[in-house]
């Protein structure tokens, strides 16, 4: 279901944030969203990969503007990922 893995990959992007908050102590020290790359879990029909790591890319330009969010993007399938998520995602950030 894309509307769901869409919000997974929302839910990743918050905490991705959170993260960047609590090691840099101020989100004004991200430069640039250089790229974000997801995954995802899916069946071998589901071809909407890409859909689904909207709710991540779409979170980041909210949060960070065009100018910061705007990111170069990968969205894959596999029929696995640990511990069963939903969705993995991995974001290179530039920060000041």
């Amino acid at each position: 279901d894309v509307d769901y893995g869409y919000q997974a990959a929302r839910q990743v992007g918050l905490n991705l944030v959170a993260t960047l908050k609590d090691q840099l102590g101020d989100l004004d020290r991200v430069e640039k969203v250089i790229k974000i790359f997801g995954i995802v879990q899916s069946t071998n029909d589901f071809k909407q990969q890409h859909l689904v790591i909207n709710g991540c890319s779409d979170l980041m330009m909210e949060v960070f503007g065009n100018e910061i969010g705007f990111h170069a993007r990968s969205a894959i399938g596999t029929n696995t990922l640990p511990l069963d998520v939903t969705v993995e995602i991995e974001a290179i950030v530039q920060i000041k």
